[in-house]
């Protein structure tokens, strides 16, 4: 299949279409990322605020069921991630997710994906420099909060700027510092159950995981109305796919990366989660504390608020990391198809795409300044609108895996080294259960402002869209083809 055959048939353009790596190394990035780093980087994309802080409030709501929520939305994630692997094995690049719905679902919707991503770590990375700000006050009340959110914000961008492989070792150990973390709570939890060492000893146990009212307590209503904030605290796990055009060796280390995610999804979330919930009731927990420094304050651990505090402040630190990393990847790929100014498309002498990164860290710096003023609520609506911005990009990721699977069975596209396990099915599944969120989300009085934003958001990238059009006076291009073909 030609280039110009699949600018016909996919609406996209020919350079983007070929087998696995044939790109990758014409993009102009250095391969610095190795293989450990890479898997760390899956790793802590699975483990974040939205997990030590963001729990509280959902095990308020839906009481031991939680666990089983966390759980459910993982084994979807984990269609996703498969899903996003077998199209970076077909091609691995660093714009992933919007070079693949340009190439299988039309120009506008590469666009969209490619600025909608974008936004959701600008706004992401907005929030989490404010809360990395608020928990140094944990420690140094006096500093101004506004202080410590510039050092943060100077310092990351410094590192994102000097070179990739600074900034994988610089992710590795922020990852690696939350694993840790996580494993070493499992195995305190562990023990105050089996051993009885602690305060509370006397009363964990693992009949509290159905002691108090039931797993589901609230009712699975209010159990499903938790899935939004679920999902926000697995924003990031997609970022693996970021680093496809700076990995070392994609065809080697996505696929490990992206296979290990479930065990990272039982141990992190389920299993942390399980121990939790038996050493402490659930009915102890409650929204704006973490569940973790609860727990170690239960069991009469000194240190324990100080500890927890560390590692969400690592969290934070590590989301904002990975945001100035991967917009700077959106806003090339972006300048790469003429819709972002040319100035985004270009690297400096480290191969990192600087001035991408420095717009997009002003516009987070001017987030520190809004989260400074605003009032308490707004940490929470900026995370509604991050996880509405994540359920684009996987929709995204979703629908161009089906019709890339179309393709394949059509001939006219190489199959993938990574195939999706049950093909296109697993797929419509997951498509169907963000649907689910998205309603959620709209039945929220509290989060439904995220559509309100959504809504405006998408009407300026309308508008952008047109605009674009008029000036690079483009012709009309047409979507992929719907091909009749069954799974």
């Amino acid at each position: 299949m030609t280039s110009a055959q699949v600018d016909k048939e996919y609406g996209g353009d020919g350079a983007a279409a070929g087998p696995a790596g044939g790109s990758a190394t014409e993009e102009g990035y250095e391969r610095g990322l190795g293989s450990r780093q890479v898997q760390m980087i899956a790793i802590g994309g699975a483990i974040g605020v939205g997990l030590f802080m963001g729990a509280g409030a959902n095990i308020a709501k839906a009481g031991p069921s939680i666990i089983l929520m966390y759980a459910l939305a993982g084994v979807v994630i984990f269609f996703i991630m498969r899903a996003l692997g077998e199209l970076l094995l077909y091609r691995p690049v660093s714009g992933s997710f919007a070079e693949y719905a340009r190439e299988f679902l039309g120009p506008f919707f590469g666009f969209a994906t490619g600025w909608t991503y974008w936004l959701m770590w600008v706004v992401t990375g907005m929030a989490e420099l404010t809360a990395a700000a608020i928990y140094i006050h944990f420690w140094f009340p006096q500093i101004p909060q506004w202080v410590s959110a510039l050092v943060f914000l100077v310092v990351l961008f410094g590192v994102n700027l000097i070179s990739v492989k600074i900034f994988g070792e610089v992710e590795f150990w922020f990852s690696m510092i939350k694993v840790t973390a996580i494993i070493g709570m499992i195995v305190i939890g562990l023990g105050v159950l089996t051993l009885g060492f602690s305060d509370a000893g006397d009363t964990a146990t693992a009949t509290n995981l159905w002691a108090h009212d039931g797993i589901f307590p609230n009712g699975i209503g209010s159990s499903l109305m938790t899935l939004q904030g679920v999902m926000f605290a697995y924003l990031a796990v997609e970022l693996v796919g970021v680093t496809a055009g700076e990995s070392e060796n994609p065809e080697k280390t996505l696929p490990k990366a992206i296979n290990t995610l479930p065990w990272r999804i039982i141990v992190f979330y389920v299993g942390a989660l399980t121990v939790i919930l038996a050493v402490v009731k659930w009915t102890e927990f409650s929204a704006g504390a973490s569940p973790f420094v609860h727990a170690f304050e239960k069991m009469g651990i000194p240190l324990a608020a100080g500890i927890v505090n560390f590692v969400v402040l690592t969290a934070a630190l590590s989301s904002c990391n990975s945001g100035m990393y991967s917009t700077g990847r959106m806003l090339r790929d972006l300048a790469a198809n003429s819709e972002a100014p040319k100035l985004f498309g270009k690297l400096n002498s480290r191969k990192t795409p600087a001035f991408g990164i420095t717009v997009s860290v002003a516009l987070m710096g001017i987030g520190v300044v809004l989260n400074y003023i605003v009032p308490e609520k707004a940490f929470g609506y900026v995370t509604s609108v991050a996880t509405a911005a994540g359920i684009w990009t996987w929709m995204m990721i979703l629908i161009s895996h089906i019709r890339y699977r179309r393709g394949v069975r059509a001939g006219l596209l190489p199959a993938s080294s990574f195939p999706a396990p049950g093909g296109s099915v697993f797929s419509w599944v997951a498509v169907g259960f963000l649907a689910l969120v998205t309603c959620l989300i709209a039945y929220d009085k509290d989060a439904r402002i995220s559509l309100y934003v959504g809504a405006v958001w998408a009407v300026g990238l309308l508008i952008g869209w047109q605009l674009l059009q008029r000036r690079t006076q483009r012709p009309a291009e047409s979507a992929a083809p719907e091909y009749a073909s069954a799974e």
